[in-house]
């Protein structure tokens, strides 16, 4: 079985997990260019935004780049559960003077398509990779025509086995301590998420393409232990969150920098589909799980206007404070550092 080194052409078995909304194609290309595989974060871009971070990204390396992408079914708008949803917020919308009649629905983060098909088309990057699933035969078929190598996740075994039968050329092993959303969709249920290192071996055992560990690596030894188990390389995101070229807010680097980033839970408030974040007052009082939430990606909007007036007012109270069960490799270095780092004794 090759290594992710030979798959991709890359000198490190280390790949930065995208952080859609806290990184640009900088933090990308600086781990490309450290040898490791830098991942473009495209779900909150425009067609001509993926563009434009590419062309960046092709100005600093010419190492190869992951292109990432969500993979899910957008949703049937339910007025109904969106007002329900805004009844539960209430409290809070009137707490900050905010007038839920002003707040407009819509999503927060698109799947891929045809327009970004189109792109990678025009790019033809070294790497694509999808979380939530894989899109749909046409659109797959595009994105393999390109010459890319197609990556997904899978936070379960049957996930998995599922991925290998549609052909990807590696698989993303998340366990269940990683930050930001969950790549889960076989099903909605949370009790079927596992450890890493559950995982790791269990996929490797099953599987003939790569797999790759993700979810609370956050140093060298993680990185060795996860290859001993039979991975293939690793997926880190949470230990880059606080490094130079990353876009985390300063409230949010505040938290991970504090013990406040030790204590993290599954929710589904934020966005509506279940990501692991730093518990703060919102989860607190209305749960990390809420079944009123709006159907992913839906459930951006009505929490937005509550975050921004908190965040006026220097908390991270109604913020998504993504992070991973173990924020120890955050530092404020560079990213070619931290890539490094990882990468030392492999």
């Amino acid at each position: 079985m090759k290594t992710i080194r030979e798959l991709f052409g890359i000198d490190l078995p280390i790949i930065q997990a995208p952080i859609a909304g806290a990184q640009s194609g900088a933090m990308a290309a600086a781990v490309s260019a450290a040898g490791g595989l830098g991942s473009l974060p495209c779900a909150m871009l425009t067609p001509e935004g993926i563009r434009s971070e590419l062309d960046k990204i092709r100005s600093i390396t010419g190492r190869p780049v992951n292109v990432n992408f969500f993979a899910h079914r957008p949703p049937v708008p339910d007025p109904d559960r969106e007002a329900k949803w805004r009844e539960t917020l209430a409290p809070f919308y009137a707490e900050f003077g905010i007038d839920p009649a002003t707040i407009p629905a819509g999503p927060g983060r698109a799947p891929f398509d045809a327009d970004a098909a189109d792109v990678l088309e025009a790019y033809r990057p070294a790497v694509v990779s999808f979380h939530f699933g894989l899109p749909e035969p046409s659109l797959l078929a595009r994105a393999r025509k390109c010459g890319a190598k197609i990556l997904s996740t899978a936070t379960t075994l049957e996930e998995a086995l599922w991925l290998e039968d549609q052909g990807v050329d590696a698989i993303i092993a998340q366990g269940v301590e990683a930050g930001g959303h969950r790549g889960i969709f076989l099903s909605k249920d949370l009790t079927t998420q596992v450890g890493t290192f559950a995982l790791v071996p269990q996929v490797v055992r099953a599987v003939k393409v790569p797999v790759i560990a993700a979810g609370g690596i956050a140093d060298a030894t993680g990185v060795r232990a996860a290859m001993a188990l039979g991975a293939a390389g690793v997926q880190v995101g949470t230990a880059y969150l606080l490094c130079h070229e990353a876009l985390t807010t300063p409230i949010h680097r505040e938290v991970l920098a504090s013990s406040a980033a030790r204590h993290t839970a599954i929710t589904n408030i934020f966005t509506g589909r279940p990501a692991r974040g730093v518990v703060n007052r919102i989860i607190r009082e209305i749960g990390p799980m809420h079944a009123g939430a709006p159907e992913f990606p839906l459930g951006t909007s009505a929490i937005a206007p509550l975050r921004a007036k908190a965040e006026s007012r220097g908390t991270g109270d109604f913020s998504p404070l993504w992070c991973g069960q173990n924020a120890s490799g955050c530092r404020e270095v560079s990213a070619a550092e931290i890539t490094r780092g990882l990468a030392s004794g492999v």
